[in-house]
């Protein structure tokens, strides 16, 4: 089962996605077990696995990241859409396009204090597609 999520994003940071995916694999598989793959279909954002508890967890990561792969680095000649895009390029390389989790009795087998997040790169708001496929 393949199912295609639009997420609209207004601004560079974690936004979570956890709800969203759970609802559709209580629509399309529900009370089996199985695995889910989730894959972002750009270059410029990512997914990540978190904690969904303390909302510091989440911009902690953001500032690091941000610090660690700085805007207006003369070093970066792909400029062409703005500051932000290499920038963005190089973080959705450091993390991940895709993740694997296990679907037990129709539920995601998430830990208690973790949810999916889409990591946003990028300043301006944007529609971003990620592929939920769920494999038995």
């Amino acid at each position: 089962m393949i199912e295609q999520l639009t997420f609209s994003v207004s601004r560079q940071g974690l936004h979570s996605i956890t709800t969203t995916v759970n609802e559709t694999i209580s629509r399309l598989f529900n009370k089996q077990n199985g695995l889910c793959t989730l894959f972002i279909q750009h270059t410029s954002a990512s997914l990540l696995i978190q904690e969904n508890y303390d909302d510091s967890a989440r911009r902690d990561l953001e500032h690091w990241l941000n610090r660690l792969v700085p805007e207006h680095d003369p070093i970066y000649t792909h400029t062409l859409e703005g500051s932000d895009d290499m920038p963005a390029h190089i973080k959705a390389s450091l993390t991940a396009s895709s993740l694997s989790i296990p679907i037990i009795n129709g539920k995601l087998a998430l830990g208690t204090w973790q949810g999916i997040y889409l990591w946003e790169h990028r300043h301006a708001s944007s529609n971003r597609n990620v592929i939920l496929h769920i494999s038995s």
